[in-house]
């Protein structure tokens, strides 16, 4: 369904079309959520699928790139960590991996978070000692690293194992992550056994305290009944809102949780709710042989057919759990209700927060989005400007910006600041953006006059701007907030919600705008000299270090040295010769 202005408003699906949708239109009473969705509709767009399975997946991909406004939707934008391993080396390497996957490589997950896939590498490296350095360093390596005297590694790096051996250690590593810890403790029972035999008692020790760690971690950890995977989802609503719990268990072990808090979620039940939140969850995942949930869908088949379709394998959803797994659930339900109580206690009090800005700064209403801006430098050097979003439910970091600055003298705030705040509003404009209520800059009464000369400039004085100076002695709370026209100061003191609020918002600005300052800085740190060359590009780079080993050489060599490099003409030499010199 889409309005005059062709935006989806909304996606569902059907077996009798004519009666789901002929039921937006009859005269039967409809919530009020219904009602205004209705009073938008201006066309409906149909696609047939050849099952009902086909169109579920339809509409959870429709749903998950238009993101209609009267859909529930799962925020959910960033992506889940793995553990991979480069199965492409002779020695795979263990590592934490997000983003897209290399078919090249194995990977493991995905995991609730970052923290679990520490965890687990951890344990890999303690129990089967696999590697997890970078290869560039792999590679040059002539003796054992730090991680090879506290355990963690046989350093394949310097030979200490040879691939046979290594190859050992991988293979019970994948085991350990498939869950097949059983099958693990088997095959070090019985290499321990093999070098008693053979005499080879230091061996034998180090089977032996390979089971006894494997044997301490599966006694710490809580196993659900057989060694599965299973996923415990629990809905909790309070106060219209709503909260999703996912507690994740694989091979036994319990990985952790994460919490979701779906958007649009209005006139639906827990129900609704879990039916919208299990399609989108496993759209682009995995589902484990068992879900657990805490509320029944009228789509569990359907969901249980399709996720099973894309696992290859069956997968049951089971919405009424005894015994373990019903503890289980009813502490996914506690976390999800706490995590829930204590957003909206965090909610609360931001809108307080917003009322008292709106009270010193006698605004008509409370603004509905901040914006902030801050500079970061070194000596002048490297200069980034930050822009951060927030609304009156935080953070909006899909709005933060960051700017490199260049044609401005360094160590010239002003200057910054004025072309941060030029190309933030000059875009915006171009697209026709959203504009913010309030403007808050880091700096004394200088920024604050270039931002209030490019709101100017832009046609937006309507805006207010506030700038934030550092108080007395840089103590946090106690700064001066200079605004108006003319200028007034302000000092609300370390009490005030309000300036609780600013302090949050600036220095979020601060963080955003020195994060990119030191990666711009380290980058020009490491970046090689013949990259700033005219006619040098990454093939012609790559010749010259491997020709001379490396940058050093490069600079020692002579014109005919250079002009003798495949790929290098004489003139080309005598520019960089020129360049390095």
């Amino acid at each position: 369904m889409r309005d005059e202005e062709g935006q989806a408003l909304y996606v569902g699906k059907a077996l009798n079309l004519r009666k789901r949708v002929g039921s937006y239109f009859d005269a039967r009473p409809k919530g009020e959520r219904i009602m205004r969705m209705v009073a938008r509709i201006r066309q409906v767009e149909v696609s047939i699928t050849r099952t009902e399975a086909e169109a579920l997946l339809l509409e959870n991909e429709w749903i998950k790139s238009l993101k209609p406004r009267y859909n529930v939707l799962l925020r959910d934008d960033k992506s889940y960590p793995w553990i991979v391993l480069s199965t492409d080396h002779e020695f795979p390497r263990i590592s934490f991996h997000r983003g897209a996957r290399d078919p090249k490589k194995r990977f493991f997950g995905p995991y609730p978070s970052a923290h679990s896939v520490r965890d687990s590498i951890n344990l890999i490296q303690k129990l089967f000692r696999l590697r997890n350095c970078e290869d560039s360093y792999f590679a040059h390596r002539n003796r054992p690293c730090l991680q090879h005297q506290i355990r963690r590694c046989t350093a394949p790096c310097v030979g200490l194992v040879n691939e046979a051996d290594y190859a050992e250690q991988v293979n019970d590593a994948v085991l350990f992550l498939c869950g097949r810890n059983r099958k693990v403790t088997d095959r070090l029972v019985e290499r321990m056994e093999s070098a008693a035999t053979s005499l080879d008692f230091e061996s034998a020790a180090v089977y032996r305290d390979q089971i006894n760690l494997l044997q301490q971690m599966q006694a710490q950890q809580f196993v659900s009944g057989k060694q599965k995977d299973i996923d415990f989802i629990a809905v909790a609503s309070e106060q219209g809102k709503f909260c999703v719990e996912v507690m994740s268990i694989r091979g036994g072990r319990h990985l952790g949780q994460r919490n979701f808090f779906p958007s649009q979620t209005e006139g639906h039940d827990r129900s609704g709710v879990m039916e919208a939140f299990l399609g989108q969850y496993y759209q682009q995942r995995q589902s484990p042989a068992e879900v657990v949930i805490s509320d029944p869908v009228e789509t569990g088949a359907l969901l249980a057919e399709v996720f099973s379709e894309a696992a290859g394998r069956k997968v049951r959803i089971q919405p009424h759990p005894r015994g373990d797994r019903r503890q289980m659930l009813e502490m996914t339900r506690t976390n999800a209700r706490q995590a829930l109580l204590l957003r909206l206690a965090s909610q609360a009090n931001m809108t307080a927060q917003f009322e008292d800005l709106r009270d010193l700064l006698g605004l008509e209403e409370a603004p509905a989005t901040i914006e902030c801006f801050d500079i970061s430098h070194t000596a002048g050097n490297e200069t980034v400007g930050s822009c951060v979003v927030f609304d009156q439910n935080g953070p909006v970091k899909s709005k933060y910006r960051r700017y490199n600055l260049r044609g401005i003298t360094p160590g010239d705030d002003y200057a910054a600041m004025h072309q941060v705040l030029s190309r933030r509003y000059a875009r915006i404009q171009a697209e026709e953006g959203s504009l913010p209520d309030l403007v808050l800059i880091d700096g004394g009464k200088g920024q604050l006059s270039q931002a209030e000369d490019v709101m100017g400039e832009f046609g937006l004085s309507g805006i207010p701007i506030v700038g934030i100076a550092k108080g007395q002695g840089r103590r946090a709370g106690h700064e001066q907030w200079i605004t108006g026209s003319p200028h007034r100061s302000l000092f609300p003191g370390p009490q005030s919600p309000a300036s609780h609020l600013v302090q949050q918002v600036r220095d979020e600005a601060h963080r955003f705008a020195i994060t990119g300052h030191r990666g711009r800085r380290q980058k020009a740190v490491t970046k090689s000299g013949l990259e700033k060359i005219p006619g040098i590009g990454p093939g012609r780079r790559r010749a010259l270090l491997n020709h001379f080993g490396g940058l050093q050489g490069v600079k020692q060599a002579g014109i005919e040295e250079l002009s003798s490099v495949p790929g290098i003409s004489k003139v080309l030499a005598e520019t960089i010769f020129r360049a390095l010199h």
